[in-house]
């Protein structure tokens, strides 16, 4: 499996060589600034299976958090890339990076729903859970 995918202006570039793990949406108030007001669209993905084949990435970490996630995003255009959480062992990759997002197809889950605004949708037959779900240990 090779799937491309990189920046809005191209700087930063990628290449998926593995399935991810999960396929899911986040409605936790920080995707929404990130994403602009919507969920945040993504998968996990094995550490070994993304390789930056361009650019590099600048990142932010809240240090107002205690458990703050790293967000990693092109230092050109802001296009936000990939979000590396403590104690998760694979990388978040954001759906609208890839050169082709139809093959993502749709979320498995829901995440922090706590946080959904009325304008969110998460399909009838979704599993939806407050915060994060139960470990998949």
């Amino acid at each position: 499996m090779n799937i491309t995918g990189g920046c809005f202006c191209g700087a930063v570039r990628y290449l998926l060589k593995v399935r991810p793990t999960l396929k899911a949406q986040c409605h936790c108030r920080a995707c929404q600034y990130f994403s602009g007001g919507g969920p945040n669209y993504y998968m996990l993905v094995p550490p070994d299976g993304l390789e930056f084949t361009d650019g590099s990435l600048a990142t932010y970490k809240n240090p107002d958090r205690k458990d703050a996630v790293t967000r990693q995003f092109c230092g050109t255009c802001g296009t936000h890339i990939t979000t590396l959480r403590h104690g998760l062992n694979e990388t978040v990759l954001k759906v609208g990076t890839l050169d082709d997002p139809s093959i993502y197809n749709h979320a498995r889950i829901a995440i922090f729903t706590e946080d959904i605004q009325s304008f969110h949708h998460i399909p009838d037959d979704m599993p939806a859970f407050e915060t994060l779900p139960p470990s998949r240990d």
